[in-house]
């Protein structure tokens, strides 16, 4: 058991909701989340369909262990084709979203189609309705849940949904849940947009059922444990994930004021430690940690804003607390565009998260903006008056809301990076991959970082590998296609189990494999597991290669492969991509263009 073997599929076109039984062959081969979400999208539409076309298909996922007693069982992925790379899009989230639309009887939720006016979707088990969401449409993600709470009488209710930034289209759109937390990255939030659903609010009460409850409790006991007694487990709770700054300002792989730089004079203003200081007025930023459904790790963090900021010394209603600065949303806010005012840039947090935008996209889009502005390429006329130099915190919280708002100047920001280079005449300044900016690491310090950048199948992503230990040990490309390879087939299988990839700190295959044999019926060897992870990434490949992308996408940008890092332990040194992509190719079995060969896809039934 553990798949509730249904589906969920809304034609917003027609005004329909039908229950489906769940491909249980499909199952078995793609196990679930994101890869069998990505084998339901292949076979729904065609890839080279637009984006924000009614054709494109949206789908919430949840994982076999999704809901489950294992620990961090809360995640769901948003799966669809991406408006910001046109390339497959895999969003993965958490909070108590997937676990309520687990509960509600689902393993995934298909949405294709446009509905004619703004609507939402209110599931409460097998009682699924379409309702006008008039009311709703222009306002916030933090309204919206308040409101379809209230208007159902059902505070249990979980709520996933988009802003403004989503309902016009902004390329970084999010889907946020339970306030605070995001299937964040690829505009998958302009697609709920173009399809006029301004929020999913899903109640359920079904519960969980496992193939094997006495092994599946001694696993998840076991698993537990260990990840406890981790000392990566032990550093995410208590610091946070935002602890990579430090690492990466003394490594030299910190992106600063748009990669120009690769260490950050003001980190330590903005770390785990500033997080905990209190300011002048006694003011401390962090509040505590907080823990997703079922997670025991508790790695998210709720912060508060010094009332005295600029940023709302007038503005009671940000007199709250709110998510809190991760690492990516310090970097994003921080070092890429040279701001150290810790209150600045969890203000810009809250932007993000109240309408609906993903906060890495978003900041090394500014990044580029300020670097345009001061090569004198824009001015203050197209900035609505607004100096875009680095380090200029009002800049970043002006242009956060603007853009979330969908107003003036935030409009061109909405386009992405490599829109916006492209519009003014640059294109070099764009720092990411396939349409999606970088992470906070750059990878002339992490080469086999820059290797899982180029080759991600849903652009610049840091969580689709893991080659940091290697990248930690050896700053050459040397050896680093196989780990690259391997660790994103790993990392496959955990996106599609329903668990989160921040357990991998103290498990392994092994570890999913006891949990997921125990869960689910058939024999889950680690064998197995592991063919249906280079099984997803090859699927993902091939929707890819369908949808027009190829060989010449698989890159990065000219500064990280000529423009050598100017300080740190890389100092002198470019990414290696030349030597290293030839020998991923290989690894994986795919041509020298990079196409999957007919063997390759044969050995992994994709033929």
């Amino acid at each position: 058991m553990s798949w509730q073997r249904k589906i969920l599929r809304v034609d917003l076109s027609k005004g329909s909701a039908e229950i489906e039984p769940l491909n249980m062959e499909w199952a078995q081969q793609f196990l679930g989340e994101r890869g069998l979400a990505t084998k339901y999208l292949m076979e729904s539409m065609d890839p080279k369909t637009d984006a924000m076309d009614p054709g494109n298909i949206l789908i919430f996922a949840t994982g076999p262990l999704t809901g489950t007693m294992s620990s961090t069982s809360g995640r769901y992925a948003v799966v669809t084709k991406g408006p910001l790379t046109n390339a497959i899009a895999c969003s993965n989230s958490g909070g108590k979203f997937g676990a309520e639309l687990k509960f509600a009887g689902y393993d995934l939720l298909i949405v294709q189609g446009r509905s004619p006016q703004p609507v939402y979707l209110h599931i409460d088990n097998d009682n699924v309705e379409i309702l006008p969401a008039d009311e709703l449409w222009g306002t916030t993600v933090w309204h919206t849940e308040e409101w379809l709470k209230s208007r159902h009488q059902n505070p249990l209710l979980k709520v996933a949904s988009i802003g403004v930034a989503g309902e016009n289209g902004v390329r970084f759109a999010c889907i946020v849940n339970d306030l605070h937390r995001a299937a964040g990255r690829s505009g998958v939030g302009a697609v709920m947009g173009s399809k006029n659903l301004k929020a999913v609010a899903v109640h359920g009460s079904v519960g969980v059922r496992v193939d094997d409850p006495q092994r599946f409790m001694q696993a998840v006991k076991d698993t537990k444990a260990l990840l406890w007694d981790n000392a990566g487990r032990r550093e995410l709770t208590e610091l946070g994930t935002n602890a990579m700054i430090d690492a990466m300002q003394e490594f030299g792989g910190l992106p600063t004021r748009n990669f120009q730089e690769v260490q950050f004079d003001g980190y330590d203003k903005i770390d785990p430690n500033a997080m905990t200081t209190p300011n002048e007025h006694g003011h401390t930023n962090l509040i505590t940690n907080k823990a997703c459904f079922g997670c025991t790790i508790a790695c998210g963090r709720i912060a508060h804003i010094d009332q005295e900021h600029f940023t709302i010394v007038n503005r009671k209603e940000y007199w709250h607390a709110s998510g809190g600065l991760e690492y990516e949303t310090a970097y994003a806010f921080g070092p890429v565009v040279g701001v150290d005012d810790i209150d600045a840039l969890t203000f810009a947090g809250y932007l993000m998260n109240e309408h609906g935008m993903d906060p890495i996209s978003f900041g090394v889009t500014l990044a580029a903006a300020m670097e345009l502005y001061e090569m004198g390429v824009i001015s203050d006329k197209d900035t609505d008056g607004v100096a875009l130099n680095f380090g200029n915190a009002e800049a970043l919280t002006v242009m956060a809301e603007k853009t979330g708002k969908f107003e003036g100047f935030g409009q061109i920001l909405g386009l992405g990076s490599k829109r916006l280079c492209e519009k003014y005449g640059h294109p070099e300044l764009f720092m990411g991959v396939k349409g999606q900016e970088f992470a906070g690491y750059d990878s002339r310090a992490l080469q086999g970082m820059g290797l899982g950048y180029a080759t991600s199948n849903r652009g610049a992503c840091h969580l689709k590998h893991d080659t940091f230990a290697e990248d930690m040990e050896d700053q050459t490309g040397k050896g680093k296609a196989v780990p690259c390879k391997e660790s994103q087939d790993r990392t496959a299988v955990v996106d599609s189990t329903g668990l989160c990839l921040f357990t991998t700190a103290a498990w392994g295959v092994e570890e999913f494999q006891q949990q997921i044999d125990a869960a689910c019926e058939g024999d889950w060897s680690v064998e197995r597991l592991a063919a249906t992870g280079e099984r997803i990434w090859n699927l993902e490949r091939q929707f890819n290669l369908a949808a027009g992308l190829s060989k010449d996408d698989d890159t990065l940008p000219k500064r990280l492969l000529e423009v050598p890092a100017p300080s740190g332990t890389a100092k002198g040194k470019v990414n290696q991509l030349d030597m290293m992509l030839p020998e991923y190719y290989e690894a994986r079995g795919w041509t020298a263009d990079g196409v999957p060969t007919k063997e390759t896809l044969q050995r992994l039934d994709l033929s």
